[in-house]
Formats: C-alpha cells, structure tokens, sequence
C-alpha cells in the first residue's frame, strides 16, 4: 500500500532501499545530539560572568548545569510532551519558497511557525525579568537549541524534501556502503567522521584559528544557511556521499557550528544581562 492507502502490484524492495524510505519518512531534526551539544559547549565558553550566574539558576530549575544538558530537549519533546512538540515542531526550521533565499515573513513563516520567529519569541520570554523561573528556564532550551537548529543549512531549504530527508543517497566514506539520506548525513554521519567526542570536538572548535562570522539576526542567519545549501555542493549531484564530499563539506558544517555557539553566547549574554 502505498502512502495514499491505494494498493497496488506486489514487488519486493531491497531491504536497504526499505530502510532508507524508512528514513525518509522520520522527521527533519538539525544537528543530532552531538551537533546540538556542540553548539552549547562552544556557547558556554563564551558567556560572561553574569549570563553565566544567571544561566545556572535557570538551568537549575531542570537539575541542569551545563547548557548541553538542555541542547536537545526541544527534539526530545517528541517522547516526552508530544502536545508541547506538536505545538512547536515547525519551530526547528525555515521552508523558504524561492532559490532567491530571501526571508520574507508572511512567505517564510506563516502563522509565525518557523525558527526565526520562535528565536525572538522565546528569547523575549528568556529577558524579561517578570516571568516566571519555568517560563525563562524553558525559553531557554528553546534558544539553545532553535540557534542551533537554524545554522545547519538543511533546515533552511528552498527545495521540497523535508530538508533532504526524501533526497536519498548511498553513503561511501570511511570503509562503509549503505543507504541513507541527506539530512541524516548532515545531522550525525559528518560529525561523527570525525571520530571525536563532544567535548573535544567542541575544544577542536574553539582551537580553530581564522574569524567567523558572527552578528546579524535570526533571519540572517536563516538566509546564510539557505545559500549554503544552494552554493556550496550540499547536494551531491551524483547521490554519493564519499570521502571527497566529506572533505569538502565538513569544514562548512564546522564553521556553522561555530558560528552558532558564537551567536548563541551573544543573545545569551544581552538576554542575560542582568540576571
């Protein structure tokens, strides 16, 4: 049956292109819990004293102490409050409508429903000192992870394939062959090339010389990844993700990475000023 629920002629699929639609059909998280908790070691690195201070008390109220804890909640709400993430699911990413990349709100992010919007949501919520502790504490799991959500250049596509999860491709780098999808190459398999565990991969990061591009607003940082997507071989002409690929596209996942703890740590700290 397919899935419009008609039946049709029998045929026996190969059991890897079965597990790759399987795939397909999961929905679109940017980052896995590695890039995720990435981006919030580099951002912690960063605070000042007193977002600090003030981050800790807020992590507190969840028995966290380290933004890491917190970085994946958002996609964990999918298990544990699946009315919360049924309410912010389209949250963790932007469908541009044109190749032009061009944020355009009522195009964008109609209803309100994407990351940039949910970014200045909830880092309202995070800065305003009138709010309750849970109100601030969850506004600020939404921000770390919604930051981190935005930089990978998958959640913020042009195209009509959930983010590469329907763009199937054949995996060929590091001694294996298997099938699986863009999105799951971008969301784990380039980070996890690298062999690396998270706390060292994020002091790699930060050991990195060179500038990175830091600033601009969320809807910036959505069109960023959008051109990335566009420009820079993210989608490999020939489906094949091998060696080449990785060692081409790597160094941009890292530099998105690093580019969002840096962002992050810059709300942080405005948001946290004063406690």
């Amino acid at each position: 049956m397919d899935r419009s629920g008609r039946t049709g002629h029998r045929f026996r699929w190969p059991v890897w292109v079965l597990l790759v639609l399987a795939w397909g059909l999961q929905p679109a998280w940017a980052w896995g819990p590695r890039g995720h908790h990435i981006v919030a070691r580099l951002a912690e690195a960063q605070l000042t004293p007193q977002a600090w201070a003030a981050a800790q008390k807020l992590l507190a109220v969840d028995g966290a102490q380290h933004l890491y804890q917190v970085a994946n909640w958002a996609d964990d709400l999918r298990d544990t409050d699946p009315a919360l993430y049924q309410q912010t699911r389209r949250m963790h990413f932007v469908d541009f409508h044109a190749r032009d990349c061009i944020y355009e709100p009522p195009r964008e992010c109609r209803d309100g429903e994407c990351a940039v919007v949910a970014i200045d949501k909830y880092s309202a919520i995070l800065a305003d000192r009138t709010q309750p502790p849970a109100a601030r504490a969850q506004a600020l799991k939404f921000v770390v992870h919604f930051v981190g959500d935005i930089h990978q250049p998958l959640h913020a596509d042009y195209r009509h394939d959930a983010g590469g999860n329907r763009f199937q491709v054949r995996w060929r780098a590091q001694g294996q062959e298997r099938g699986t999808n863009l999105h799951r190459v971008w969301d784990s398999l380039l980070l996890d090339s690298t062999g690396l565990g998270d706390a060292a991969y994020a002091r790699q990061l930060q050991a990195q010389p060179g500038p990175i591009a830091t600033g601009g607003t969320p809807a910036v940082w959505a069109e960023e990844s959008c051109r990335i997507d566009r420009d820079d071989g993210v989608y490999p002409s020939s489906r094949s993700i091998d060696a080449a690929y990785v060692q081409r596209e790597l160094p941009i996942a890292e530099a998105r990475l690093r580019q969002a703890g840096a962002r992050l740590a810059a709300l942080l700290n405005r948001d946290l000023a004063s406690g």
